[in-house]
């Protein structure tokens, strides 16, 4: 498989500018305290649409060809994706379909409305998102856009670690959270590329803990019933994504729902800025092993603060 290389994953920088926020890296001193390492978050709760999605869906809309940006771009997601790939679209002046599970958030939903997708409705089941995703494609000639499965996306964010390590290259660890492994695959494979030294660790919430059972078997173990407060890591690891896994990510540790709740009201409380649970995942995952990283420089991505304020766990 040709993944992105370093320059590529630089070109990728150059061209999604003025879709994204550079996002600034934060500190807390208190939280190092309790964590007994120095801890560098990468802000992508900051990010254009609440999230680090907003880098990939960007990139995959600026490498269509002109023939495939007139028919515009469809995906099928519930969260994140789905406001990014509306946002990079609507930036880009076309037009965006967007198949959302009935029972999607109302504040996704308004997202994406407010960034000028189209929303089609489906059952809450992955079968019913295909199927239907396969039907507007077809109606509308309208070019897939998967939301982490895909290697224009993987490699937009990749441009995160890159970021991160530009910013704070004399790191020992760095760390982002696991779901369909998009974020984790191009964070491994920039940091690789810039110094294969730095431990690349992934946090996953216990209750959908595939990616570490696909980790320790060494072929992927399907998602099944996930549950988990971490509402954006539900999802099967993409096959892409396991391979730049398996190659480049040193360990993925777990973290339960109690922790990562814990962990989420720490940033809140030490640093007053939102994240979602999905995004708390790492630093609960790090504040569990703490023996592991005693002493280190470790970064975090904290991947997103798209949260229902009116469901805060605390």
């Amino acid at each position: 498989m040709n993944f992105p290389t370093l320059s590529d994953i630089r070109a990728a920088h150059a061209r999604i500018q003025s879709f994204i926020h550079r996002t600034p890296i934060m500190t807390s001193t208190a939280i190092n305290e309790i964590a007994g390492c120095e801890i560098y978050f990468k802000c992508e709760n900051f990010q254009k649409v609440g999230a680090f999605k907003a880098r990939g869906a960007a990139n995959a809309v600026m490498k269509l060809s002109p023939e495939e940006r007139a028919k515009g771009v469809a995906t099928h997601s519930s969260g994140n994706h789905a406001a990014a790939l509306a946002r990079a679209a609507s930036v880009a002046g076309i037009p965006s379909y967007i198949v959302m599970p009935s029972n999607a958030p109302e504040i996704k939903k308004k997202a994406v409305k407010g960034y000028g997708g189209e929303i089609i409705e489906c059952e809450p089941n992955l079968k019913a998102r295909e199927t239907t995703l396969e039907a507007v494609v077809e109606r509308t000639g309208a070019t897939f856009i998967p939301p982490y499965d895909f290697m224009d996306v993987i490699e937009g964010q990749a441009t995160c670690a890159l970021e991160l390590l530009e910013d704070q290259p004399n790191l020992d660890i760095v760390m982002a959270p696991v779901g369909g492994g998009g974020l984790l695959g191009g964070t491994a494979l920039t940091t690789h590329y810039i110094n294969p030294e730095i431990e690349v660790i992934a946090g996953e919430p216990a209750g959908a803990d595939d990616a570490f059972r696909s980790f320790h078997a060494g072929h992927i173990i399907p998602q099944t019933g996930p549950n988990t407060i971490a509402d954006g890591l539900l999802t099967s690891l993409g096959k892409l994504n396991f391979e730049l896994i398996q190659k480049y990510v040193d360990d993925i540790l777990i973290a339960t729902d109690p922790q990562i709740i814990e962990a989420m009201r720490l940033v809140y409380e030490r640093m007053k800025i939102i994240i979602e649970p999905s995004c708390a995942v790492p630093l609960a995952a790090l504040l569990a092993n703490k023996e592991r990283f005693s002493g280190k420089k470790v970064g975090i991505i904290l991947s997103g603060g798209n949260v229902d304020l009116g469901k805060l766990p605390f």
